[in-house]
């Protein structure tokens, strides 16, 4: 069984990783980053660091969020940037 639980695990964090890298919209790149941090959390938990778990799923959702803000926060950086035309890049 915990032979299928690590392919499970090493599959999450391959497609989480890959979807980061070749995804383009930022809003997909923070989804494939909670797909690959589900399996991390089930790497920790199979090999039985139970304390590093529970902080792992703590600082999961909190480490998304702050991605999440910064994203809109850039977002709006760029959209005023455009409108004003100081835009270079």
């Amino acid at each position: 069984m915990e032979f299928v639980v690590s392919i499970i695990a090493i599959a999450l964090i391959v497609i989480g990783a890959f979807g980061i890298i070749f995804d383009k919209r930022p809003l997909d790149k923070v989804i494939m980053f909670s797909i690959l941090n589900a399996g991390f959390l089930l790497v920790v938990v199979l090999f039985n660091y139970l304390d590093v778990a529970l902080f792992v799923a703590l600082a999961d959702p909190l480490s998304t969020l702050v991605f999440i803000l910064a994203i809109v926060k850039i977002n709006e950086i760029r959209k005023n940037k455009t409108d004003s035309g100081e835009l270079h890049d």
